[in-house]
């Protein structure tokens, strides 16, 4: 007992942790994630903490619900746009990377081809998070966003397949090409028809039931349940989860109401949060400091080999799409950004840790690939939106960013108004000086919203975004409101059932109608 109260301390502890740091870069554009691993070293450093991770541990319990979320709301028609790209890079992109790359460290490093090659297919799979974040923040194109999460959602898989296999080959010390490509083929299609089927199982449920909590639950047994009977196959648990996630948002939900679909996306993103706050904190938590300066030539090789083999793979795979695709090309400003937004993560902490005993120079591996999490966290992802700046690569036009000077001048004023009669309230002002200061903020204001009203006037989609952004607002407040009615006696449980499925078919309607002004942007 006192064992698990040990572990559940630890864990309540990580999770205050991530809530602070996550409330205290608010003000900080910087990646949540890479906040995250800045402070477990920093823990690490002052007082090490024991906090035992387990390839067991990332892999069946943070991962699922990572990627399941990622493709729970991963837009199947945005994805297929990109798609012949996301292959190459995903397919044989984790293919050159590890061979590439194991090929750079045999030389530089000194290591026996077969590790070295393991660790070149343990560190090929990416992870967006970091990056995905500032997209959001910037306005970056949808469809960049699209490219760089599918790309992670299916090389995870893909890399586990490609690390097992090379793993075979170098404790066996055999490779035989034949049989790993039949295999590599059974267990990649093997995980994603286990998906599919699975998804369509859960989609079959959730079209005959009309309740938001039974369906919350499929889609959590789905999630779990698909990554666990595709290892128990012995094919790919995470390929399984991609398919299944992809299934269930882009099928499974066309039958649900806009009340279930608000508590799927609630939940999920939360289970995200969650499981990236908790990997990337435990990721700063079990590096030391000590082992990576004694190991600074390998883990420099090894960095170096990444960025060429990355370079190699979007620059010269991309190409290979474009050709083979002969429709919607990715922009070559773009691939500037899958190049340097190549960020490894939880999936290449969970094979580094799994790595069996008895592999030659097992530690020299885990040490390297902590050194390259760090490097493309810290450096990669701190700059990668200096990189998006300097390109230009955004959505947000000009008379856009004026616009969002005008309401953020619009709302600090008001702000200083309110203040302003506060003070006058509390005594601490004369008529004269009331009179005077509010005359000053008025005219400011007048100003501001005679700038607004030329904006509408000339960029007529800025106000129609303005009144849908506005309208969502207002049914967000009627809902919060109907909860706190519920909550103090005020309506039953029926009435505010049949109330909020009202608010929320509404707010339905605004995210469709945002949801296609998007679109026609894209296109």
């Amino acid at each position: 007992m006192s064992s698990l109260i040990s572990a559940e301390i630890i864990i309540v502890v990580l999770m205050l942790v991530a809530t602070v740091v996550a409330i205290m870069i608010r003000r900080v554009r910087l990646p949540y994630t890479v906040s995250l691993v800045l402070v477990g070293l920093l823990i690490a450093a002052w007082r090490p903490v024991r906090a035992e991770v387990t390839p067991e541990l990332i892999l069946a319990i943070f991962v699922p619900p990572l990627v399941f979320e990622a493709a729970f709301r991963l837009d199947f028609r945005m994805l297929r746009s990109s798609l012949a790209s996301i292959v190459f890079l995903a397919v044989p992109g984790v293919i050159v990377t590890a061979v590439l790359v194991g090929g750079v460290v045999a030389l530089g490093a000194g290591l026996p081809v077969g590790p070295a090659v393991v660790f070149g297919a343990l560190i090929s799979a990416t992870d967006p998070v970091a990056v995905v974040s500032l997209f959001r923040a910037l306005g970056v194109p949808e469809r960049l966003g699209v490219a760089v999460e599918g790309e992670s959602l299916f090389n995870d898989g893909t890399a586990i397949v490609v690390f097992q296999i090379a793993l075979l080959a170098a404790v066996s010390g055999e490779f035989r090409l034949v049989e790993s490509v039949f295999r590599f083929l059974e267990v990649a299609i093997g995980g994603l028809a286990i998906g599919f089927a699975l998804g369509w199982l859960v989609a079959q449920l959730m079209a005959r039931i009309d309740d938001r909590l039974i369906e919350t639950t499929l889609t959590a047994l789905l999630a779990y349940g698909a990554y666990l009977a595709a290892e128990r196959l012995q094919v790919s648990g995470v390929l399984a989860v991609v398919a299944a996630g992809m299934y269930s948002g882009n099928v499974g939900l066309r039958g649900a109401s806009p009340t279930t679909r608000i508590m799927l996306f609630s939940l999920w993103e939360f289970l995200a949060f969650l499981s990236n706050s908790l990997v990337f904190l435990l990721i700063g938590l079990n590096v030391h400091i000590s082992e990576l300066v004694a190991n600074a030539r390998p883990i420099a090789v090894a960095v170096a080999a990444v960025l060429l083999s990355r370079a190699v793979v979007v620059y010269g795979l991309s190409w290979l799409a474009d050709v083979a695709s002969r429709g919607t090309r990715i922009p070559f400003q773009w691939r500037h950004i899958l190049f340097w937004g190549g960020l490894r993560g939880a999936i290449s902490l969970a094979l580094a840790l799994s790595l069996p005993l008895t592999l030659a120079a097992r530690g020299t591996l885990q040490v390297m690939t902590f050194g390259v999490l760090l490097f493309t966290l810290l450096a990669q992802g701190t700059t990668i939106q200096f990189l998006i700046r300097a390109l230009g690569i955004t959505d947000r036009s000009e008379h856009q960013l004026e616009f969002e000077r005008r309401v953020g001048q619009s709302f600090a004023l008001q702000a200083g108004l309110r203040r302003l009669a506060q003070l006058r309230e509390e005594g601490l002002l004369s008529e004269d000086m009331w009179s005077g200061l509010q005359s000053n903020f008025r005219a400011q204001k007048e100003q501001i919203m005679s700038e607004i009203g030329r904006l509408f006037r000339t960029h007529a989609e800025l106000e129609r975004d303005m009144l849908l952004q506005t309208r969502r607002e207002i049914l967000l407040a009627e809902r919060a409101a109907l909860e706190d009615a519920l909550r103090r006696g005020l309506i039953s449980e029926p009435t505010y059932d049949e109330l909020r499925r009202d608010a929320d078919y509404h707010l339905e309607a605004v995210r469709l109608i945002q949801e296609h002004e998007r679109g026609a942007e894209e296109s």
